[in-house]
Formats: C-alpha cells, sequence, structure tokens
C-alpha cells in the first residue's frame, strides 16, 4: 500500500508526518530543530529517503539540512565530520557556502522603490527543489533573490549567474516579506527549462538550463507600480503546474490569480468569482490538470482569510468558475493565514490536499478538496508543506 509523507517546516522547527494510503491515521515527528526557522523542506523524488531543509537563525544564519533515512536523522553537508546533529543540539556552525557569483559584479546593486540603492545580502534560502532525476542535485532559491545549484547533496552551492545578471536585476526590489526568489518548477519533458519567481520582481524562465533568462510577466497588471504592466516589478506569491501539462501554469499575485498556456510568455486573468483575488498559495490536482485551489485573504494589509471563515476555494474549469470548500474547516472567528508555500498535494488516485496556517494547523483532505480534516493543530506557524508520495 501506498504511504504519505508530509513535510511541514514552522517558525519554530520542522515536523514530518506520516500514514499509509488510507490517510486515516497519521504518525507524528517532531519538532525536529527546535526553535528554528525551517522555512522550506522537500524530499527528492528520485530518491524517497532524501530531504532536504532550509533552517535558519538570527543567531546562527543558514543552515542547509540533509536527510538520507526520510527524516529519522539528519546532517549538515559540508561539516566534517558529517555526522548528524542530536535530537534537541544545536548544529554546527553555518558551513553551506551560498557566495553570489563574481560574473554578476556588474549589478551588484539593486534600486527600491524610493530610489536608494541597496547591496546584494544573502539572508537565507526560501525554497529547495530537488532535481527531478538525480537525488544529489538541488536548487535553492535565496533572498536576496538568486538561484543556487547543488551537485553533491548540498555539500556545495554554485550560483547561477545568468538570473541576475541578465539585465533587469538592478531594478528588482523586495516585497513585504523581502526579495526572495520563492518558486523554482522544472520541466518534466525538457530539463533545460526551469521557471522560477521573485517577490517583488516577477517570472522567469530559462531554456538552457539556466544560462540565459528571460521576464515572463506579459499580460500581468500591477496598479500599485509606477508602470502597471511594465517587464518586471511584479509582485508573484506564488506558480504552479501539473507536471502532465508541462507549460500550463496558475499564478497567484499581489493581487489576481493568472493563466498562461504558453510557459509564461501571456498571462490571462482568471480570478473569476472568487470573493477576494489577493491571496499566497495556489495549487493543481495531481489527476485534474484543470483543477486548482487558492485560498483568498483579506486585503494586502489584512493577512487573514476572507470574513473570518477559512476556506479553499477551487475551480474544476481552470479559473474563472470557482467554489468555497468549507467542510471540516473554520466558519468563524477565524484569522488565520496560508503563506506560499503550506500548500501541496499528494498522487494517489483519490488527490490528497494538504495546507497549514500561521495558527499551527494542518489540514488534509482526502477527497480532492471535498471536505477536511486537521491532521495537526497547535504547531507553530507553519511556513511550508510538501508531500512525499510513498509506493
Amino acid at each position: 500500500m501506498s504511504e504519505v509523507r508530509v513535510l511541514v517546516g514552522t517558525r519554530k522547527g520542522a515536523f514530518i508526518l506520516a500514514a499509509d494510503g488510507m490517510r486515516q491515521k497519521w504518525e507524528i515527528s517532531g519538532p525536529h530543530f527546535a526553535g528554528w526557522e525551517m522555512y522550506h523542506l522537500k524530499g527528492s523524488p528520485v530518491d524517497p529517503n532524501r530531504i532536504y531543509a532550509s533552517q535558519s537563525s538570527g543567531w546562527f544564519g543558514q543552515m542547509i539540512q540533509r536527510s538520507d533515512d526520510g527524516g529519522k536523522t539528519w546532517q549538515q553537508p559540508g561539516v566534517e565530520p558529517a555526522s548528524p546533529t542530536p535530537p534537541g543540539q544545536m548544529p554546527k556552525p553555518a558551513s553551506n557556502k551560498f557566495v553570489y557569483d563574481s560574473a554578476a559584479a556588474p549589478m551588484m546593486t539593486h534600486q527600491w522603490y524610493d530610489g536608494t540603492q541597496h547591496p546584494w545580502e544573502f539572508k537565507r534560502v526560501w525554497h529547495l527543489e530537488p532535481s527531478l532525476t538525480d537525488s544529489d542535485t538541488v536548487y535553492a532559491g535565496v533572498e536576496d533573490a538568486a538561484l543556487f545549484r547543488s551537485t553533491d547533496g548540498g555539500e556545495s552551492w554554485h550560483e547561477l549567474p545568468g538570473l541576475r545578471g541578465h539585465g533587469t536585476g538592478p531594478k528588482w526590489q523586495p516585497g513585504a516579506g523581502g526579495m526572495c526568489l520563492h518558486t523554482i518548477i522544472f520541466d518534466p519533458g525538457d530539463p533545460r527549462r526551469i521557471y522560477i519567481a521573485i517577490s517583488a520582481a516577477g517570472a522567469f524562465r530559462t531554456d538552457d538550463g539556466g544560462r540565459t533568462w528571460k521576464p515572463i510577466n506579459k499580460g500581468l497588471y500591477s496598479k500599485y507600480i509606477p508602470n502597471p504592466t511594465a517587464e518586471i516589478g511584479h509582485c508573484v506569491h506564488h506558480i504552479a503546474m501539473n507536471p502532465k501539462r508541462a507549460g500550463v501554469l496558475f499564478m497567484q499575485k499581489h493581487w489576481d490569480v493568472m493563466r498562461s498556456d504558453d510557459g509564461g510568455d501571456q498571462w490571462t486573468k482568471i480570478s473569476g468569482n472568487l470573493p477576494t483575488d489577493f491571496g499566497f498559495v495556489i495549487d493543481v490536482n495531481a489527476n485534474e490538470p484543470e483543477t486548482i485551489y487558492v485560498v483568498p485573504i483579506k486585503s494586502d494589509s489584512e493577512h487573514y482569510v476572507h470574513e473570518g471563515k477559512l476556506r479553499v476555494f477551487r475551480s474544476r474549469t481552470g479559473g474563472n468558475e470557482w467554489e468555497p470548500l468549507t467542510k471540516g474547516l473554520p466558519q468563524k472567528d477565524c484569522y488565520v493565514n496560508v503563506l506560499r508555500d503550506a500548500m501541496a498535494v499528494d498522487s494517489l488516485d483519490k488527490c490528497g490536499i494538504y495546507f497549514g496556517t500561521t495558527g499551527g494547523q494542518v489540514y488534509c483532505s482526502k477527497d480532492a478538496g471535498d471536505s477536511w480534516a486537521p491532521i495537526v493543530h497547535d504547531l507553530p506557524a507553519v511556513l511550508s508543506v510538501e508531500v512525499q508520495t510513498l509506493n
């Protein structure tokens, strides 16, 4: 029977939730790295035992952790000797070197909205995306926005400088959460094609494995920037794609839900009858490429769910027509948020949908969103949710 492993990153540690394919009885492991911000955990699609985790602290900096046994034990790649971090103990000093590439030196500053120039500074890893074909290759999206790659299981990291150096880099500006590269999507049919998204710069695509990049923001409209239809400057919150429909992308941005059918060359608004089209997260059903999910938030200044009701909205038509999914979710006096990396899907026959909240709940729907039940509640604020389906 299949198994499901839900990887949860929170403000104060990581948790692993495991169940068989019935998804009824859950075993909870954690907290791993108690007290640390765990921005993102992601399992390798090649090796079910390999998990990468982004761990950060204002005191100790950024570290990458790796597990080779499904999260039972962890080690810091690059630390000699490579030994697991015992539970409850502080990890060794930061060793994972993220150094911006000198090839991007001509644009070592970027300009904020007020016209001031700011140096490029490495702060943290927001998102980890393991390769589709090699468990030792993993990509990292960081703040200040850049894309890094490791080909040795996280031992060493090297920037793909073509992204920052392609021309628009000096014009990138931070969103409220920082200038972060938070989305990395591989095209399963073309290993050279990668999509990324940056807040607040927009979406970008490479068709040659990361050597050159181009902005893919045509059709986006952002009324709060000087030129609402500019090539860059849009605050993209998240992008999702069903691997079975490579090139069909769905975007939740700072206001507006969007769709592209041509790999991002052109975007169309699909917010339709949503009560509000502001939000952070968007995802696609693993078995139904035209079924998508969002969680509307009241506004860009009030980061909690609309009308105090926790509702996931589903479109079975690829957008425009949306229905609220409420069974099992609180519909009164609820003021949580669902962050950009805090929703994921499994690949079972009846697709499971999972999301975590800033209130510390992790919900699961075993029936593609028709009904929901909490797997766990009262965790620290949830930053990310990812799922491994183990056969």
